[in-house]
């Protein structure tokens, strides 16, 4: 008489598992370039990853790494290399447009990094340190980090990043970060300092903000943004002050340039900011991420914190200089 064989869970759930990274490498690999960047006196030459986003060639890559280059060479796991030439850049928030020679490129889907829920499995593809195609799996450990802007925009941070445990290396940024559908939901950006390679990776989330910056960049329009004028970080308001206000964090402020829109409309340091134009903001990042285009020009509702009281006024939004 035959053994009877009888899957484990485990077994079963670990094979459902694998069945769906290789799904959606297969799905994604051919979108995934790797550039090698043509190097000058000003700058050696380098290389990471890009994905592809339109058929006729245009790419999506990371802002740090094409910084300073204006060419280069795109690998395609195809076997075929091509030329491509920067298109734009935007290094507050990490995303640059490349477009490589030629037509008929497999498009990545993208998805949307707003339905994404902490614990869920996701892919990386990328080139680290020049091996190309290369994947990695892991789950979202965390959303909504916030992260200086590497390279030429440290002063500014980057809100909403994802963090993932994926297996991250120099080469990887400006690759893919996919869910288990094979959509594309961000863009490697970033390794965390002696932690690189141990379970600190971070991405740009792909979602309707990242989408019109890409679509600026493609159109080789540069990327606007709105300017208050304060420097703070993030501040827990005390429990008492947050049931009297409805907010319970917020961006204290600890400078203020006095010329500044929120300087002319009365803001001070020590004022802790809870919301701009009716949409709350908890730190830094996000205050930046509320601070678009279409805020340029236009009075926006500041409301604020001070010594206890929810006030509101009125501002006046410039926009940030190209430094």
């Amino acid at each position: 008489m035959a053994a009877v064989v009888t899957e484990t869970v485990d077994e079963v759930l670990l094979d459902a598992y694998s069945r769906t990274v290789a799904w959606v490498a297969a799905e994604l690999l051919p979108s995934v370039a790797a550039l090698r960047l043509e190097g000058s006196m000003q700058r050696p030459a380098g290389a990471g990853s890009a994905v592809v986003f339109a058929a006729d060639g245009l790419m999506v890559t990371a802002a740090h790494v094409v910084r300073g280059s204006t060419s280069g060479t795109a690998a395609l796991t195809s076997g075929e290399e091509v030329p491509f030439t920067v298109v734009g850049t935007d290094p507050p928030s990490d995303l640059a447009v490349v477009r490589a020679a030629g037509t008929g490129y497999q498009a990545a889907r993208l998805g949307d990094a707003a339905r994404l829920r902490v614990g869920q499995v996701v892919v990386a593809i990328g080139n680290p340190f020049g091996f190309e195609g290369s994947v990695s799996a892991g789950v979202v450990s965390a959303l909504g980090r916030s992260l200086l802007a590497p390279n030429g925009a440290r002063s500014r941070l980057m809100g909403d990043v994802v963090q993932t445990d994926a297996a991250l290396h120099p080469g990887n940024s400006g690759g893919a970060l996919a869910n288990s559908a094979a959509e594309v939901i961000g863009i490697n950006t970033a390794l965390i300092g002696p932690f690189v390679g141990q379970g600190l990776g971070m991405a740009v989330p792909v979602n309707a903000r990242t989408r019109t910056i890409i679509g600026a960049l493609s159109a080789g329009r540069r990327v606007r943004r709105a300017y208050l004028g304060i420097g703070g970080g993030s501040r827990p308001l005390p429990k008492v002050v947050a049931a009297a206000t409805g907010y319970s964090r917020g961006v204290e402020v600890v400078s203020v340039v006095s010329s500044g829109p929120a300087g002319l409309a009365g803001i001070r340091p020590r004022d802790v900011i809870v919301s701009l134009d009716g949409e709350p903001v908890t730190d830094v990042g996000e205050l930046q991420t509320r601070l678009t285009e279409e805020l340029i020009g236009r009075r926006a509702a500041i409301a604020y914190v001070r010594e206890g009281r929810l006030s509101t006024c009125l501002a006046t939004c410039a926009e940030l200089p190209d430094a």
